[in-house]
């Protein structure tokens, strides 16, 4: 008998399976890794396991005893901890008030005792290996990165016997995601079960022991890691066998600059950026986090208030805000698509078509024929998957929420398409797509910067990469230069071949 086993797991949305029948089952000591394409069934799962809904149908039993979870109150008296792919830390508190919230320690009198809520969360930090954070630092003015630890530790805090970490990765820079995975192992080794969703191959066979492999809300395998071949595991997700996950590079590259960059700077962190980018090009940005790449996007962008010169298509160009860039043809897919990118509550059709209002009104009258073409013409292009247009954005999965920002920010007609690591968080196929969009844009004399903290990607993506470096450009790589070794070597300042 297994510690945790699920039972013939059915759930629908309107008479559509999300789950149909789903059985396995994990134990204490194994980081166990669920499969899948977005839209496959994993988080709904998971839900199920974790309270935030209810199965239709089927068992879940927990350590030999079936478990009624209704809620996700009777899941923490279960000892289940899940961390979800969206944040929810509340920006105005600190981060020890959002790791705490509603067990903050009080004195005699009834108000928070400060010193023993700061003593606590040192003490966590100290049992997870935590640095870099201060306790006292509000939420809100964090990076992503640390947002994301911070939802890690919230649960772990409240000592689950069952961790769900569902996408934890996805937010995580490279030397956190590489804490994250020594830390599953070490929660598995302390005979916790470890359930562990991502759609990085590498984590999964760096993390996990074992994997389970859903599609279309059905079981259809299950293996050891060092037994597994990761070519056969992606055909079992997909359903087929997968081929040309990277698209065959054609450089559409001409000698036409749209875009020069001389002498960028933005407070400390970027130090007088300098580059070219050419028209049918995707210029790859690399490095280690917080080497400026994300400032670098902004500051194109109009977000951040940078100084330097920008000359967009053979005129200087004043970058104040961002609705100057989109009118300049320049458009940003930005990081955090949830916060950032999308107004979740509201309809695909309304996110479509938000930033390109001007194109779609005539005085203060809205065109709903044009809204209608616009809206239909890129959720087609993108192969949004969904019911109907009207449809919550947030009732998407995380791949087709990106392909949402993706379709808003086309629908603007951009030259040029600044990416902040677009495939965070999205299923192989919904990858795929996106490089495969990414090329074309390319090879429709647009032009891609392309922002990724997967080098592999950058490699097999782009024509060219810059590696970021200390808050300026380190290294630039074309041709035979451009590998994994050499972007690597660059990100931590082995290799320095810009002037």
């Amino acid at each position: 008998m297994a510690d945790l086993e699920f039972i013939n797991i059915s759930k629908s949305f309107g008479g559509i399976f999300a789950l149909q029948d789903a059985s396995f089952s994990c134990n204490r000591g194994q980081v166990h890794a669920l499969l899948g394409e977005n839209g496959a069934g994993k988080s709904t799962l998971l839900k199920v396991l974790s309270g935030a809904i209810q199965a239709d149908e089927g068992e879940i039993r927990i350590f030999g005893k079936t478990a009624r979870i209704r809620n996700p109150i009777d899941a923490v008296e279960y000892g289940i901890g899940t961390v979800y792919q969206e944040l929810s830390t509340i920006p105005d508190l600190t981060v020890s008030e959002n790791i705490f919230m509603g067990r903050i320690p009080k004195n005699k009198l009834g108000y928070f005792n400060r010193k023993k809520l700061y003593q606590a969360t040192i003490d966590l930090f100290s049992e997870y290996d935590v640095s870099g954070i201060n306790p006292d630092d509000k939420a809100g003015s964090l990076s992503l990165s640390k947002r994301q630890m911070i939802e890690i530790l919230k649960v772990l805090s409240k000592k689950p016997e069952i961790v769900i970490l569902d996408e934890a990765t996805s937010a995580l820079t490279e030397n956190r995601v590489k804490w994250l995975l020594s830390l599953a192992k070490k929660l598995a080794d302390q005979g916790r079960i470890v359930i562990f969703i991502s759609h990085r191959m590498s984590e999964i066979k760096d993390g996990c022991d074992i994997i389970t492999i859903l599609r279309n809300g059905k079981v259809v395998g299950e293996m050891n890691v060092d037994e597994v071949d990761m070519d056969a595991a992606v055909s079992m997700m997909l359903g087929r066998k997968i081929e040309g996950y990277y698209p065959d590079i054609v450089s559409h590259k001409t000698e036409e600059k749209l875009l020069e960059v001389r002498n960028l700077r933005y407070e400390h962190i970027l130090r007088g950026v300098n580059f070219d980018l050419y028209k049918g090009e995707v210029l790859g940005i690399g490095g280690l986090a917080g080497q400026g790449q994300a400032e670098l996007l902004l500051a194109l962008y109009g977000v951040l208030k940078s100084t330097g010169e920008v000359t967009l298509r053979g005129r200087p160009h004043q970058i104040k805000t961002p609705n100057k860039s989109i009118s300049g043809g320049i458009a940003l897919i930005p990081e955090d698509r949830g916060a950032q990118g999308l107004l979740l509550p509201f309809s695909i059709s309304f996110n479509i078509a938000l930033s390109s209002l001007a194109r779609l009104t005539s005085g203060p009258l809205l065109s709903r024929a044009k809204e209608n073409s616009i809206v239909n013409r890129y959720m087609d292009v993108l192969q949004v998957k969904a019911s109907n247009r009207e449809m919550a954005v947030m009732s998407l999965s995380g791949g087709n929420q990106q392909k949402v920002v993706l379709a808003k920010m086309l629908a603007t007609e951009p030259k040029i398409l600044l990416m902040h690591d677009v495939t965070r968080g999205v299923d192989v196929g919904t990858k795929k797509d996106i490089f495969s969009l990414v090329r074309g844009l390319a090879a429709g004399e647009n032009a891609v910067v392309y922002f990724s903290t997967d080098v592999e990607e950058l490699v097999n993506v782009c024509d060219r990469v810059l590696v970021m470096f200390d808050g300026n450009i380190g290294a630039s790589f074309s041709g035979n230069e451009m590998t994994q070794a050499n972007i690597v070597s660059a990100s931590i300042g082995e290799i320095r071949n810009v002037s």
